[in-house]
């Protein structure tokens, strides 16, 4: 086990980044990084990462180098939740023995690879679409429409160890994500991966709005928190 670790700290050095091998051999075990997306649902529960073919529309950069230093799990549940859990004194409980770390780079590692996923941008297309709006919304208009008019908690937590454990939480999302790509992904989410579990609610131009400030309010009040 010592000289896997070894092995794949080595794959991390930054002659394999320069080089371009860190997101050619290492990233594309667990990421999809040359696309296209999925189109099989068998597909879609084997992943065992995020899409990063469009990493430079989705993410913040500046996150991107902060996160690769020091990974935390954004999705309580893994990738696929299905392959994740166990049964437990109340019912289905998360299996943590089945989930892996993230590896955690250098600064200098962390901020060549965040370049590099910054220059995927195959979706701008979608991206040129949206128009995100200044305003602010009161956290509790935003909680009611997302925890109980579409019923959003279902799958994502709004603060730690609060809500669903099936998504990627989403009290952290405004750090995480452009908010472009945050309203086009409501917007349709099988715009960006045809077998997405996250329903398309059909939202209106004025509610994909709110829901960008409900995010953005959270993200501000994790930053405070932290």
């Amino acid at each position: 086990m010592k000289h896997i670790v070894l092995i794949v700290l080595l794959c991390f050095s930054g002659a394999a980044l320069a080089e371009g091998g860190i997101l050619q051999g290492n990233c594309s075990a667990c990421h999809n990084i040359k696309g296209p997306a999925v189109q099989a649902l068998k597909a879609a529960f084997e992943k065992k990462g995020p899409d990063l073919f469009y990493a430079g529309n989705k993410y913040r950069q500046e996150w991107l180098v902060s996160w690769l230093q020091k990974p935390s799990r954004i999705r309580p549940a893994g990738m696929y939740y299905g392959g994740h859990i166990k049964a437990g004194a109340k019912g289905d409980e998360i299996d943590t023995s089945t989930l892996t770390d993230h590896v955690a780079l250098s600064k200098a590692d962390a901020t060549l690879v965040a370049a590099e996923l910054m220059k995927m941008k195959p979706h701008d297309d979608l991206i040129a679409k949206e128009k995100i709006e200044s305003g602010t919304i009161a956290k509790q208009m935003g909680e009611m429409a997302f925890t109980k008019f579409l019923g959003c908690m279902a799958c994502h937590l709004i603060e730690p160890e609060y809500g669903g454990l099936s998504g990627p939480e989403i009290y952290t999302a405004a750090k995480r994500l452009q908010p472009q790509y945050m309203a086009s992904f409501i917007r349709s989410p099988q715009a960006w991966e045809p077998k997405s579990m996250m329903p398309n609610k059909n939202l209106s131009e004025v509610n994909i709005q709110k829901m960008i400030h409900y995010l953005e309010t959270l993200s501000k009040e994790a930053t405070h928190a932290n």
